[in-house]
């Protein structure tokens, strides 16, 4: 089987014999039931194929889709004029780049259909020609433009300006200018128009891009499309058996086991309602190719516009999961105001759980343990300024592993001790205890391979921390300029250790009190059972 990684052209897959999974059916429901779309998904996430597939049936190529569904369903296969604007690849923090682009496509497509007598702008340039398209060749023209918004996530809060017309402003506000005058040339040509798609990985709130013309549909949580691009469950197992069972004997465990371990990872985004399970088609495709699990959507890029976002909010990252929204807090990213929960969302990072559909909120949190552990230690990496920490990682596992709590202190102390002082000087005693709180779910949960809770709600109080292991429970209790005997008596007094009274497993009861004077550990005591 021959995996389509990084091949986003459908013709190539199609025509080099590379595995394919059919969503033509509903493409065809796509382009028959709508005109105007906008689809938002994270990166690497089959977007770019989406659209490719789009061009090659507006483009008539039914060659291309025999045997595949939409092979039945269409009868017609007219050859519509096609613009493709392909935002992927550029690098957009450089002056004129975003213009010089959009120029480059106009000039071609000028050429093919002749030049507007008058206008002058980017949009009324483009207007013109799709109106020329439709009356030279009797068809509406097609319009379909990938990643949007790149040319804004790149200069997103990054503070880059320009100079025009003698005044400096924001690359930022450049771009989005750009963006909404050429975009609003739709607002008056749908007599000219067949089918229009916007994919990226954000939706901008209607006061930026959007507003320059008539609102697409925006199908992003629409339960018809939720698997519209990405890999379902029922797909993977159908079209994927073959390397599944080549998996599982390759990590000697069972087919069963082996579809647990592949939906441990890859798996968990939900685009609607339904919460249909949609797995990431970059991962599970690269691990069926190299025969491996390992963390590779978020290997291939750092999420910087992220970083700098969550720079700005006083909200931590445990404060933002496992929480119910409302729609309106995650949908629509404004630029105005430094909410990072809607980028965090629509980039991939959170997805919808579950849903409460009389009171239209919805559950976020990670997606899968590989967007959970890159997440994760990219944020504490950047909120505790310290070096790399996937070797700290793989250590404390091993010890967690092992039981071997005496190995965990000193990985604890020393990690602690490097964190810069700036980081954990804070004005007021809560501010302290929120600083150490935060800092230790961040490291739990870069090591949480395995079960990890912090601020566990039971009966008779919050446990700061539990963590499971195949052999080994260990309940963390914290105090902040104590003692590690008072933090043990409360693990007593409070009971916490009775959920796992029939548990079989060692249990460890951990006692830790921090210093905000040295910010590191400053007292541990440890009782067995």
């Amino acid at each position: 089987m021959k995996y389509p990684i990084g091949i986003q052209d459908f013709a190539s897959i199609i025509n080099d014999g590379f595995v394919y999974v059919d969503k033509t059916d509903l493409i065809h429901r796509l382009v028959t039931e709508g005109k105007i779309y906008f689809l938002s998904r994270p990166r690497r996430f089959g977007k770019s194929l989406l659209v490719s597939t789009l061009k090659y049936y507006f483009q008539g190529k039914k060659e291309l889709f025999k045997g595949l569904a939409i092979d039945e369903l269409e009868k017609e296969w007219a050859e519509y004029p096609v613009f493709h604007i392909d935002f992927n690849g550029e690098n957009f923090t450089l002056p004129g780049v975003l213009e010089a682009k959009i120029e480059s496509h106009i000039a071609y497509w000028e050429s093919i259909y002749g030049k507007a007598p008058f206008s002058e702008t980017l949009g009324g340039r483009f207007g013109y020609v799709l109106e020329a398209a439709h009356k030279q060749t009797g068809r509406r023209a097609v319009v379909l433009i990938d990643e949007y918004d790149k040319p804004l996530l790149d200069v997103l809060d990054t503070g880059y300006t320009i100079h025009t017309n003698g005044k400096e402003r924001l690359l930022e506000e450049h771009h989005r200018d750009i963006l909404k005058g050429f975009y609003s040339v739709f607002k008056g040509l749908d007599e000219h128009l067949q089918f229009v798609l916007l994919t990226g990985v954000t939706k901008f709130s209607q006061v930026s891009v959007f507003s320059g013309f008539n609102q697409p549909a925006d199908i992003s949580m629409d339960r018809k499309y939720e698997a519209l691009c990405g890999i379902t469950e029922e797909e993977l197992y159908d079209v994927f058996s073959t390397p599944i069972a080549e998996m599982a004997e390759e990590y000697h465990c069972t087919v069963n086991e082996m579809k647990e371990r592949l939906k441990k990872q890859y798996d968990g985004y939900h685009f609607g309602r339904r919460l249909t399970d949609i797995y990431n088609p970059f991962s599970i495709l690269n691990a069926f190719s190299q025969m491996q699990i390992s963390d590779y959507w978020f290997s291939t890029g750092t999420p910087t516009y992220l970083i700098r976002l969550l720079n700005h909010t006083k909200e931590n990252l445990n404060e933002l999961t496992g929480k119910y929204y409302d729609p309106s807090q995650f949908v629509d990213y404004k630029a105005d105001v430094e909410k990072p929960l809607p980028m965090i969302y629509q980039s991939g990072y959170l997805t919808v759980k579950d849903c409460k559909l009389e009171r239209n909120t919805f559950l976020l949190d990670f997606p899968n343990n590989e967007v959970k552990k890159g997440f994760v230690t990219l944020v504490a990496n950047n909120y505790l300024k310290t070096h790399d920490s996937s070797t700290w990682t793989q250590d404390t596992v091993d010890a967690l592993e092992a039981g071997d709590v005496e190995k965990f202190r000193k990985l604890l102390t020393s990690f602690l001790a490097d964190i810069p002082y700036t980081m954990r000087r804070k004005e007021t005693e809560r501010e302290k205890e929120r600083y150490f709180h935060y800092t230790f779910y961040l490291l739990m949960r870069m090591v949480s391979v395995y079960t990890v809770y912090t601020e566990k709600q039971q009966s008779e109080g919050r446990v700061d921390c539990i963590i499971e292991t195949p052999q080994y429970i260990y309940i963390f209790e914290f105090k902040l300029d104590g003692t590690a005997e008072e933090a043990l008596q409360q693990i007593e007094d409070k009971g916490y250790a009775r959920p796992y009274a029939s548990d079989t497993r060692t249990l460890y009861k951990v006692g830790v009190s921090f210093s905000s004077e040295t910010g590191t550990v400053d007292d541990w005591k440890v009782i067995l059972g």
